[in-house]
């Protein structure tokens, strides 16, 4: 199937699999390339020095194009972006929009650059930038997100802008791929179904969480940090949202002196970070320290298997999947209901 998403990338597949903290790494990423998707490798939860292993690694299992995610507003984005320009990376996707600048970097090195947004004026701001494709999220998605839905967001951007557009937000099946083409999409990105594949890293126990998790039991909260986080509802989440100002203080505390201590990050990193992530919204200091730390609140899940410590993002199409195919199935799958569909639409 060729869209302007096959033709921009070289990817078979108009498919996506997004760039998770401690989910999208070499295995997952790879995986999803050779099945014909592009693989976008999550580097937020990386050393700088780890992203370069990972993407060699990605580049020893795959010859197929992939991207790298990360954060255009962390201290040490240059030397990220340094990275994806020395070892010859397709494809740079950003959570938050870059600067002109870096999109400009990136695009003189060959680079191509896919921003996430989730609202028609950032989808705007940043095709006027240069940038060579957008991924719209709508509310559905899961991790922090937006209020509007996928079925009004999408053909929003669709009309704003002439790059291509790919549609992410309640995606799981090849009618879902049909629905977004029909409303000018060139693709779909998909990050909860890529997640329950047999090529995803995270723990059996912690998969069967998501696979019992019914459409009500995936919910969105601020207390994690300050933003909208969409994901199942834990133990840890019925703690936070029970929680006094004093109790989350010691918490995040907590949290925060882990992360530290795994990833080498000083405090004063950790708070610039985490106030990075305000988006002009007033966060306690505790919603400070949880922001700057969230990705150890993922990583008990996604790494440890600890459900009850953890944080587990999750898009509300978690409550329709049952099973762990793996990637190559799942591509397969996805590509042969959407001919179907197509094929039996009304002539």
């Amino acid at each position: 199937m060729t869209t302007p998403l096959t033709e921009l990338v070289g990817v078979r597949h108009p498919l996506v699999q997004t760039g998770m903290g401690w989910v999208a790494g070499p295995r997952l990423v790879s995986a999803a390339a050779n099945a014909g998707a592009l693989g976008i490798l999550a580097s937020a939860t990386m050393t700088v020095e780890q992203l370069r292993s990972a993407v060699r690694e990605v580049r020893s299992r795959t010859q197929a194009p992939f991207g790298v995610n990360l954060r255009a507003d962390a201290g040490d984005a240059a030397e990220r972006v340094r990275v994806i320009v020395e070892e010859g990376v397709r494809v740079a996707s950003f959570a938050l929009a870059p600067s002109p600048e870096l999109i400009s970097r990136l695009k003189e090195a060959g680079v191509l650059v896919i921003p996430s947004v989730g609202a028609r004026r950032h989808a705007e701001k940043v095709a006027a930038w240069g940038a060579d494709a957008v991924i719209v999220q709508g509310g559905e998605g899961g991790g922090h997100t937006g209020s509007v839905a996928t079925s009004v967001l999408l053909p929003q951007v669709v009309d704003a802008v002439e790059i291509p557009v790919i549609a992410a937000g309640g995606f799981f099946d090849g009618r879902g791929l049909v629905a977004a083409l029909a409303y000018g999409a060139a693709g779909i990105a998909m990050g909860t179904r890529f997640l329950l594949t047999s090529d995803s890293t995270v723990p059996p126990a912690v998969q069967a969480r998501y696979l019992q998790a019914a459409v009500q039991d995936i919910t969105v909260t601020t207390k994690v940090d300050g933003l909208p986080h969409r994901m199942l509802r834990s133990e840890l989440v019925a703690a936070l949202e029970r929680s006094g100002r004093t109790a989350a203080l010691l918490r995040a505390v907590r949290h925060a002196a882990s992360f530290r201590k795994l990833s080498g990050v000083s405090w004063a990193r950790m708070v610039r970070d985490g106030l990075a992530m305000k988006h002009g919204k007033e966060l306690s200091w505790s919603q400070v320290l949880l922001a700057a730390n969230t990705p150890m609140l993922l990583r008990a899940s996604m790494v440890e298997g600890r459900t009850d410590l953890g944080v587990m993002a999750a898009g509300q199409v978690a409550g329709l999947i049952e099973d762990l195919p793996s990637c190559a199935e799942l591509v397969d799958r996805i590509m042969t209901e959407a001919y179907g569909t197509l094929a039996a639409l009304p002539r």
